[in-house]
Formats: structure tokens, sequence, C-alpha cells
């Protein structure tokens, strides 16, 4: 009877340790199954070549992680024309997966060099056919006008240059401070929207205006942060930049900057993003191309970051107070022109204008 007890306890023993191994594999199960979740959310790396600003690139890329946090994203922050370049020079090895912050003319040649990936997203339908490439490969994130940037600690808005021609005021000469031209995306636009504007078939009357703005040019700021520097210091009271980032440092930074928009109209620069051909991450760069136009981030970082949004489902009432006093009036300008002829026309600033 004893022996009979003994070997029930025994084999009840021997039950419970089976019944909690079983127990512990269906847990572990579990949480693998709870990580192959998380992995189909994104994880692995992202690598990033950035022309934003770097406040943009640490708020956006904040926001990513909190949705994504197993994806290690690497951002590398140059010019839209250095990126260019640098993807054209990656191509048989390409480094990045996404391209973020270009100049409609520099996505424009990318493609044509097939160095970027067709993509169509789950928004291609709210974005308009002139802020995206017609086969995918590139998308308009925001609108950029470029305009009169002045140092308002020394200059009222009312006694600054009001349009593009009052720039070649000799009462300007030494006044100006330009980002370094042929590095810079923003700055090849504005250059070869003014050379446009003054007559495309034939350059000499925009070379001619050029040689112009080059004798009141005082110099030139290597990147953004040397020209908000310079700009702050008094080194000049005179720049051209884009709105966006303008009212970045204005609003954020407690810069002494703002802006006069030209009167004739402004160049509104499409700016958009890519992915890179070849792209080594390409799932991770396809959730980070919708995460970027998600609409509650469009209206975030309208509000926070000053961005004009490309999408064209967002109300105009959601948008903040800033975007609602703008007159975004545009120059009337031919793209397609543009990114045919910038490389020919920057080329021959750069040779034959610059430092004359």
């Amino acid at each position: 009877m004893f022996k009979k007890k003994g070997l029930m306890s025994l084999l009840l023993v021997f039950l419970m340790i089976f019944t909690a191994a079983c127990s512990s594999n269906s847990s572990s199960g579990g949480e693998e199954a709870n990580g192959d979740e998380k992995s189909e959310g994104g994880s692995g790396k992202l690598v990033i070549y950035t022309a934003r600003d770097q406040a943009v690139v640490d708020k956006v890329v904040g926001m990513f992680n909190e949705k994504y946090p197993d994806i290690q994203v690497e951002t590398l922050t140059m010019g839209a024309q250095q990126i260019l370049e640098r993807v054209r020079g990656e191509n048989a090895n390409p480094q990045a997966d996404f391209w973020w912050g270009g100049t409609q003319s520099s996505l424009m040649v990318a493609a044509e060099e097939d160095l970027l990936a067709p993509y169509k997203p789950s928004f291609d339908e709210v974005i308009k056919d002139e802020h995206k490439d017609p086969e995918g490969r590139w998308y308009g994130e925001m609108l950029l006008p470029e305009v009169i940037m002045i140092n308002s600690d020394v200059l009222k808005k009312e006694d600054a240059p009001q349009d593009w021609d009052d720039l070649l005021d000799e009462k300007w000469k030494d006044k100006i401070i330009i980002r370094g031209v042929m590095a810079s995306g923003t700055m090849r636009t504005i250059y070869s929207s003014m050379i446009f504007r003054e007559g495309a078939d034939t350059p000499k009357k925009g070379y001619e205006w050029l040689e112009k703005l080059e004798a009141n040019t005082k110099e030139y700021a290597q990147d953004p942060t040397n020209l908000y520097l310079k700009l702050a210091r008094q080194e000049g009271l005179i720049s051209l930049w884009n709105l966006q980032d303008i009212l970045l440092q204005k609003n954020e930074n407690n810069q002494p900057f703002d802006y006069v928009y030209p009167e004739s109209g402004a160049p509104i620069l499409v700016d958009g993003v890519a992915m890179v051909e070849g792209a080594k991450n390409k799932e991770n760069a396809e959730l980070f191309y919708e995460f970027l136009f998600d609409t509650d981030v469009r209206a975030n970082l309208a509000d926070e970051l000053y961005q004009i949004p490309t999408r064209t489902d967002i109300a105009e009432e959601d948008m903040p107070q800033w975007y609602k006093e703008l007159d975004l009036k545009a120059l009337d300008i031919d793209w397609a022109v543009m990114a045919e002829k910038e490389a020919e026309w920057m080329q021959h600033w750069d040779e034959n204008i610059k430092g004359q």
C-alpha cells in the first residue's frame, strides 16, 4: 500500500515538472511570436542621406523610432547636390537606402541616371503630378519658397530689398553673404531661377544679373551653420535662403532673422525624397517613406517645423497660423528646363563669375 502511494506521489511530481516545462516552452514561444510581430514592424538598419536641418532630422527620426524602436537609423547630413554626387559615385555599391531632402532638379537628374528606385506609396493619389515623378522614383515632401533673408536686429523688413533686382543696388555692397552655391541644392535652384527669369534660351542676361549680385556679395559660407553664424554676428545683413529654415532659426533658436517674400514671386522648390536604387534595407526605407507622409506627421511638422506639405488632403484650416498668413506667389519656372540646364549654368557661374 505504502509502495503504491509512494509510486503515485513520484508520478505526480514528474507530471507537475512536465506540465511546468510545457508551460515554460509555451511562454517562450509566445515571446518569440511577439518578437516576430515586432520584427514585422521593422528591424535592422536604415541609412539616410539628408539635406534637412539637424533640428528636423532629430525630431523626425525620434518620432520614427518611437514607432519602430528596432530600426537603427543612421543619418549623414550634406547638401542636396552633394547627395546626388555621392549616390552617383556609390551606384555600383549603394551605401544609402533613402534620400531625404533633394531639390526637384537634382532628383530629376538622379531619376534619369537610374539612381532611384521606383515605388508607389499609399499616398500617391494625394500628391499632384507636378510634385512627383511619373514613374514613382521620387515624391515631393514639401514646398520651399526661396526668399530674401535678413538680420532683423539691424535691418527692418520695410528697409530691406523687396524684390530680387533690389539686391543689385550698390547700397548692399558687402552686405550680402551667400551659402556656398555649388554644394547647395537650395542655392543652385535660386541662382538657376535668376538665370531662367532673365531668359533661359540665351542665359547671357542671367549671367550678367549674377555678375551684379557677385559685386555685392561679401563672402560665401561653407554650410548653413556657418551662414547663420555670420549673419547673426552681423558680418553680413542679407542672404538668400529657404523660408522653412529661416523660420526655424528665428522661432526655435531665437536667431535675429526674418525674411522678405519677393514681390515678383519666389522660386517655390519642390523638396523631395526617394529610395536609392539597390538599397540594402529596402523594407525599412519603405516604412520611413510611409511614415514621413503620414497625415498626422505632416500636420505636426507644419505646426512645429514650418513645413508646407505637398499632400492635397490636408485642409487649410488644419494648418498653423503662420501658413495662413503666407501669400505663396511663385515665379513661373519650367523645372524640366532647370533640371536640364542647371549643371551647365552653375559650372559657368563657378568658373567665370564667382570671385571675378
